[in-house]
């Protein structure tokens, strides 16, 4: 699936999820963003430098921290974000 598409579909996601997605320049050349809390509210901070590809892995993990399984999403986007489950503390939307 090519990003552009995977990226779109990860957005909804987060969407659904009532996950807010931002793009703003980070400083750092490793840092790409990743899941905060800002007032009681996730959201997914994302460097907007960032390449498409790099912006869905951000997501994904991001993503990998919530229940996904209510989703209406395509087979490659769960299994991406499978990827990344378990990489730290579960959250319920």
């Amino acid at each position: 699936m090519k990003p552009e598409v995977m990226l779109e579909l990860l957005e909804g996601a987060c969407d659904q999820l009532g996950v807010k997605v931002t793009y703003e320049p980070l400083q750092g050349a490793t840092l790409r963003g990743g899941l905060c809390k800002v007032k009681g509210a996730f959201r997914v901070i994302v460097d907007k430098r960032a390449s498409d590809e790099e912006r869905v892995a951000t997501l994904a993990a991001a993503l990998g921290r919530f229940d996904t399984s209510e989703l209406a999403l395509p087979q490659p986007a769960r299994e991406l974000i499978a990827l990344h489950q378990g990489s730290g503390p579960r959250r319920a939307a």
